[in-house]
């Protein structure tokens, strides 16, 4: 039988993660801007890649980090959502 990892290991690990996602989404962030502001097509186009697998692997650690709830989301009331959609489809 796998032996448990302790408590403060498992802190250890969700705080290692919410360092790669922080820094991952702070690497989407520059490469967002680094996509729009390229003077470039060829720059604008690898920029565009980077920022594609940037955004792929903060999925992948939001979603390691949401299956062990580290990441916890409220859901959305369905009648908020409703409205939310109405108002924004009258405009």
């Amino acid at each position: 039988m796998p032996a448990k990892k302790s408590n403060s290991s498992n802190t250890a690990d969700r705080q290692l993660m919410e360092t790669l996602l922080n820094t991952t989404k702070g690497a989407c962030d520059l490469y967002l801007h680094g996509t729009i502001e390229s003077a470039t097509q060829k720059v604008h186009t690898a920029m565009g890649d980077v920022l594609d697998d940037s955004l792929c692997m903060q999925n992948e650690i939001y979603t390691m980090m949401s299956d062990k709830g580290w990441y916890p989301s409220a859901k959305a009331d369905s009648k908020q959502v409703e409205q939310t959609k109405t108002q924004f489809s009258e405009n």
